[in-house]
């Protein structure tokens, strides 16, 4: 019987082989790439708002604190987003002409809340509080990046699952103390990692049971 395949079989099989993982690879890659671009992610894409507010005028130029309009990002879940009474509190008095403040005005005079659009919203099945994280000496800018310096405002972290897990295995070189909870220039100093055991002994943080399920999935 003659031979059915001639000496360059081996190599056409290896080569479809080859390009075959190759191409599965590449796909691979593309589908990663796509699901972490802006496109899908939104981050680092300023999300449209019914006013266009900016956080590098009060938080930066201006000093507000988080705490005066996000009220209950220390006791609660939410942050919070401040009513139109909190808005009117210095716009009474400031740029009470501004064409773009109209519907802040708007909103005070009826009584009917602006409609803010969420630039971080997580799925319903993550269960995430801001409070806890806040108590345990993780700072605003390490989730929401220098909101100091947004003219307007765009998600700084995709918010990935191995996003979140990176911090919960070892979250020493992300804390900083109390004081500086707020401060969205902190950086972290060259003895992080021994101020890290200090504070993670004045926050009683243990590492223990962070990365299992039900720590942020209930």
């Amino acid at each position: 019987m003659s031979q059915l395949f001639g000496p360059g079989a081996n190599s056409v099989v290896k080569a479809v082989i080859v390009g075959g993982l190759l191409l599965a690879g590449g796909v691979a890659c593309v589908v990663a790439a796509f699901n972490n671009s802006p496109y899908i992610t939104n981050v680092r894409v300023p999300i449209a708002q019914p006013v266009p507010f900016s956080h590098q005028t009060h938080a930066g130029s201006l000093g507000i604190s988080c705490r005066y309009c996000h009220t209950s990002v220390e006791k609660s879940s939410f942050a919070g987003i401040p009513p139109t009474e909190t808005c009117m509190g210095c716009h009474s008095q400031i740029l009470i002409n501004s064409p773009m403040l109209e519907p802040v005005r708007d909103s005070f005079r009826s009584g009917q809340p602006l409609h803010w659009n969420r630039i971080y919203n997580t799925p319903d099945f993550v269960y995430f509080k801001h409070n806890i994280h806040i108590a345990k000496g993780i700072g605003c800018s390490t989730c929401h990046g220098r909101v100091d310096k947004m003219p307007l405002t765009w998600k700084e972290q995709a918010l990935h699952m191995d996003w979140c897990l990176n911090c919960h295995r070892d979250p020493a070189p992300y804390l900083r103390p109390q004081s500086e909870i707020y401060n969205m220039a902190w950086m972290p100093s060259g003895g992080q990692s021994q101020a890290a055991v200090k504070l993670s002994k004045e926050f009683g943080l243990h590492t223990q049971g962070l990365t299992d399920c039900y720590a942020c999935h209930r």
